[in-house]
């Protein structure tokens, strides 16, 4: 007996329906399995540097015309809002402004947060007149200052109550749970090592967060819930429409609204940070946002940091089938064909110029294409030139544990897997402080 019909006889048993029936599924079967595997022929996943394709990597220093930019009045004026607009249609989709009805309300405060050493604040951002959409932001603001302070916003995975041990934030209420859909409540601190506050506040910071659950459910349900069911209302989705990330983009924006009516906050000094699925998020709201004043990817990977057309790790394919909703249909179209992107990811580093902007990778984290990752600071510092800034200097990666930085770009490739840590955080401190202190 084959290896088919023994699958089908441990599912449907053997005298269950007839011979010529069980033959034909059979069949069905063989042909499944067959396409399956030429799938993954035409597109595996490797880790090998020998088998990234040959490939040329689109220039950010000429227009769609086919002109150079020379200057940064040419960039700005000209092939910056081209770049914009690819990635817009192309890629994370179109994002609305900002809501008519957005307004905040503070929750609550506690002076002496964190042993005394912050002040701590839960923030509702509503979305809508009628309060009906809504985020809840967490900020733990440095007691010990003399005016107003620079700050880390960022989103996290797990809501507010997991990223820390405090009694005093707000666990997430049953309405919000049902509103997730298939959010499964974390325990208190859960995360909590990926937000180390105390450290962060000790050092004359501000750490903002709020769950990314609260904006839209990294779940595709046609996009119905979330934010997409306040903004988007009445409006049929087009091949263009704003994806998840997108959407998280949008997000941090309403954040950086609210911290700019706050006044312990140096609303023009924050720090947009990201991991993972979230710093390609950073990397978005910072392309799209230039009142963030740096711009942090943490193991962003595929479609974040690393370079599309290397292939190496997660693939646009891969990423498309596994989450069709973290980005507008348009980017469906370039699966299993990357080299007919009309873009690629060292253009939206390039996006940031002239602002700050730090990538960091894992050495463990193969997934996310480290070299990836960092050539895009390479082959994106030619736009930070136009600024009389340094070129990031490597096309290999470095030491691990060994940070590299010019006068705008910072990378480090971290011992251990995709995650990040305290030793993460104190590079982007340490970075942060040349700029926003």
């Amino acid at each position: 007996m084959c290896f088919l019909e023994e699958v089908y006889h441990a599912r449907v048993g053997r005298n269950s329906i007839s011979s010529n029936m069980k033959k034909l599924l059979i069949c069905l079967s063989a042909f499944v399995f067959m396409n399956a595997g030429i799938e993954s022929v035409a597109q595996p996943i490797h880790y090998d540097e020998s088998k990234v394709p040959s490939y040329t990597l689109p220039d950010p220093l000429i227009t769609e015309a086919g002109k150079v930019v020379k200057n940064k009045k040419q960039w700005e004026r000209v092939r910056r809002p081209e770049l914009l607009a690819l990635f817009e249609k192309e890629m994370f989709g179109k994002m609305p402004g900002r809501p008519e009805g957005l307004h905040f309300k503070v929750l609550n405060e506690d002076y002496k947060a964190i042993n005394g050493l912050a002040t701590r604040k839960e923030v509702a951002v509503y979305f809508d007149a009628a309060e009906t959409s809504y985020m809840v932001m967490l900020m733990y603001v440095p007691n010990d200052r003399k005016g107003p302070v620079p700050a880390f916003v960022g989103i996290n995975f797990k809501g507010n109550h997991a990223t820390t041990d405090d009694p005093g934030v707000s666990m997430p209420t049953p309405e919000q749970i049902a509103a997730y859909g298939k959010y499964t409540p974390a325990e208190r601190a859960e995360n909590g090592r990926r937000w180390p506050y105390e450290y962060i506040v000790s050092n004359g910071y501000a750490a903002v967060t709020f769950y990314r659950g609260d904006v839209d459910p990294d779940w595709h349900d046609g996009f119905k819930n979330g934010v997409h069911a306040v903004v988007d209302a009445g409006k049929e989705r087009q091949a263009d429409s704003w994806g998840t990330v997108a959407t998280w983009a949008w997000g941090l924006s309403r954040a950086l609204d609210y911290l700019e009516t706050d006044s312990a906050i140096d609303s023009k000094k924050v720090a947009v940070i990201g991991h993972s699925r979230l710093g390609k998020t950073s990397l978005w709201a910072g392309a799209v946002d230039k009142r963030f004043a740096l711009v942090i990817s943490n193991n962003s990977g595929c479609s974040g940091a690393a370079i599309s057309r290397r292939q190496f790790g997660e693939h646009l394919k891969k990423i498309n089938d596994t989450f069709p909703h973290w980005f507008c249909t348009n980017y469906h179209k370039y699966s299993s064909k990357e080299d007919t992107l009309p873009f690629d990811q060292h253009e939206l580093i390039a996006l940031i110029a002239p602002r700050p902007v730090y990538v960091a990778s894992a050495s463990q984290d193969l997934w996310a294409d480290p070299k990836g990752e960092m050539l895009s600071l390479y082959h994106a510092s030619a736009v930070y030139g136009l600024y009389g800034y340094e070129q990031f200097p490597l096309t290999e990666l470095p030491q691990v544990n060994s940070p590299v930085s010019t006068d705008r770009m910072g990378y480090h490739l971290r011992e251990g897997k995709h995650d990040i840590v305290i030793y993460d955080w104190q590079q982007y401190i340490k970075f942060a402080d040349r700029f926003l202190k």
